[in-house]
């Protein structure tokens, strides 16, 4: 036996893998550090004010998701607006021994009803900007108080209900849960390939054509005696084509095969052209397809026309004829293999 190919197909599925498990894992850790660093947890989970706690304080902390119930609320006859909408109603309120400025949103305020007795809602504490001080410089006037008498009984961070953007929240936990269970998932497969080979999709995809494990041993078995015909990535063998590239793994019966064949794509970077490669497109029983990416002409021909002597049955080259008579064979329209291709290769 030559050394090199023994155990061939399971060393390049288990390296295929290994290459692909890193980019899971790392999606999780930056997941972990967006967790950590931007308090994701306190938007799930918002920290309940009690009714003197020190805003400025807990805006320091990065504490900005809270909650609090509000007494005696009272409208400054003033709103905030972006982009010409009404964002919301500046109320102010006493708070422990000062008085807190809050902005709820118009469902929350009835459109800004001169006066809340009680009320319990979720905000997001912000430091104020410009806006908020002309709000200030407002106050002082309406109250007859000098600027800075108004900035040292009101904080610099104010209470804002339309700043926690709910739906917002919502679809953004939504994708952040679910790109994480995608990644755990995946992390979880690609570790299930890498020891046990024969669950990879290069292999549990011939259970169309028998036993994976039955036909995976065969297909070792006889690359390593030695391959009727072998390039870079693809080989041929007594009974089987073996792809081993580094964008995935394929191994099908060549007696399964009914369609090859290749097209060319140009490379290029404006009007500089690097290179052409050559795809070679296989479609087999079962509804099985796979295709063979970036090799060279040489190569492509020397595999279509060794499996074209193997198995006569296979037809050769790509026309309309040709597509017509194997779709025939699938009463199925090819797009619809691809997708089941692709489906297959992913679970």
């Amino acid at each position: 036996m030559i050394e090199n190919y023994e155990h061939y197909i399971t060393k390049n599925i288990r390296a295929y893998y290994k290459r692909r498990i890193w980019m899971p894992l790392i999606y999780i850790v930056i997941l972990g550090i967006c967790w950590f660093v931007f308090s994701m947890s306190s938007i799930l989970k918002p920290i309940n004010l009690s009714a003197d706690a020190d805003l400025e304080y807990f805006y320091q902390k990065e504490s900005h998701y809270v909650n609090a119930t509000f007494h005696d609320l009272h409208f400054t006859g003033y709103i905030a607006t972006a982009r010409g909408d009404t964002q919301g109603y500046y109320y102010y309120v006493p708070w422990g021994d000062s008085v807190a400025i809050v902005l709820l949103s118009p469902k929350t305020c009835e459109q800004g009803i001169p006066n809340i007795e009680k009320l319990h809602v979720n905000g997001k504490l912000q430091e104020g900007a410009e806006s908020y001080q002309k709000l200030l410089n407002k106050l002082a006037e309406d109250l007859k108080w000098t600027e800075s008498g108004i900035e040292n009984e009101v904080p610099a961070v104010y209470f804002s209900e339309p700043a926690n953007q709910y739906r917002l929240t919502y679809i953004l936990f939504a994708v952040y849960f679910a790109t994480l269970l995608f990644a755990v998932l995946s992390l979880i497969m690609y570790l299930i390939h890498i020891i046990f080979p024969v669950t990879a999709p290069a292999c549990s995809n011939l259970v169309v054509f028998g036993n994976p494990r039955k036909l995976l041993e065969e297909a070792e078995e006889e690359l390593a005696t030695l391959p009727q015909l072998a390039t870079e990535d693809m080989f041929i063998t007594e009974h089987y084509f073996i792809m081993t590239s580094p964008v995935g793994n394929a191994i099908v019966p060549i007696s399964q095969i009914l369609w090859i064949y290749k097209h060319s794509t140009l490379h290029k970077f404006l009007w500089y052209h690097f290179s052409i490669s050559y795809t070679m497109h296989i479609y087999a029983n079962k509804h099985f397809y796979f295709h063979c990416p970036k090799n060279i002409k040489s190569d492509i021909d020397g595999i279509m026309d060794y499996l074209a002597e193997a198995n006569h049955e296979i037809v050769v080259g790509f026309s309309e004829k040709n597509r017509l008579a194997v779709q025939a064979k699938y009463e199925k329209p090819f797009h619809v293999e691809k997708i089941v291709a692709f489906l297959r290769k992913r679970i």
